[in-house]
C-alpha cells in the first residue's frame, strides 16, 4: 500500500494544519468584520438625522458585537488574532469610500445604495463563517452549537433588513429629476 501525499486531494490532515487553515479563514473573516464594523459606521455618520440612520443604528451595534463574538470565538480556538490582516480590513473599507459616485464635492445616493449592497453582502459572507463554524461544532467542543444558530438566525435578520433598506434606496438613487 503506498503512503498518500498530504497535499492529495482527500488525504487526511494533521490536527494541526487544520487548525492553521481555520486561523486563516476566522483572520479573514475578522478583516471582512473588521471593514464591515467601519462601513457601517461611516453610513451611519453620512446620514445621521434621517430614517436611514435610525433603521439602521441597531444594524450597526449587532455587526459591531459580532465581530466581538468572532474574537471571542478565535479566543477559544486559540487562533491568534493576525494584525495586518485587521489592517487590512480598516484599508479597505477606506479605499472603497473613494469609489466613484457621480458627485465630487457632495454625498451621492448612489453612494448609499452601493454601501447598503456591500454591507448585505458582508453580512452574508459573516453568515457563511458562521454556518462553517456551526459545521465544525460537532466535532469540537471548544465552539457553542447553540451561540452559533444564533449568530446565524442574527445574521439573517441583519440580511433581511439591508436587503429592505437596499431596495428602498433603489428607489431614491434612480428617482426621476
Amino acid at each position: 500500500m503506498t503512503e498518500q501525499r498530504a497535499d492529495a486531494p482527500g488525504a487526511r490532515r494533521t490536527p494541526a494544519a487544520d487548525m492553521s487553515l481555520l486561523g486563516i479563514y476566522l483572520n479573514d473573516h475578522l478583516a471582512g468584520a473588521t471593514a464591515g464594523t467601519a462601513r457601517v459606521r461611516y453610513l451611519l455618520r453620512s446620514c445621521r438625522g434621517s430614517g436611514l440612520a435610525d433603521a439602521l443604528a441597531p444594524i450597526a451595534a449587532e455587526i459591531a458585537d459580532d465581530r466581538t463574538s468572532l474574537l471571542h470565538v478565535m479566543r477559544r480556538l486559540d487562533v491568534p488574532v493576525r494584525r495586518y490582516k485587521v489592517y487590512a480590513g480598516r484599508a479597505a473599507e477606506q479605499v472603497g469610500r473613494l469609489k466613484s459616485n457621480g458627485s465630487l464635492v457632495r454625498r451621492s445616493p448612489l453612494s448609499t445604495l452601493w454601501e447598503l449592497e456591500a454591507l448585505a453582502l458582508g453580512v452574508e459572507g459573516k453568515m457563511a463563517g458562521w454556518e462553517t463554524l456551526r459545521d465544525l461544532a460537532g466535532t469540537d467542543e471548544r465552539l457553542d452549537a447553540r451561540q452559533l444558530d444564533e449568530l446565524i438566525e442574527r445574521a439573517r435578520r441583519q440580511h433581511a433588513a439591508l436587503e429592505a433598506l437596499r431596495h428602498k434606496q433603489v428607489l431614491v438613487a434612480f428617482r426621476a429629476a
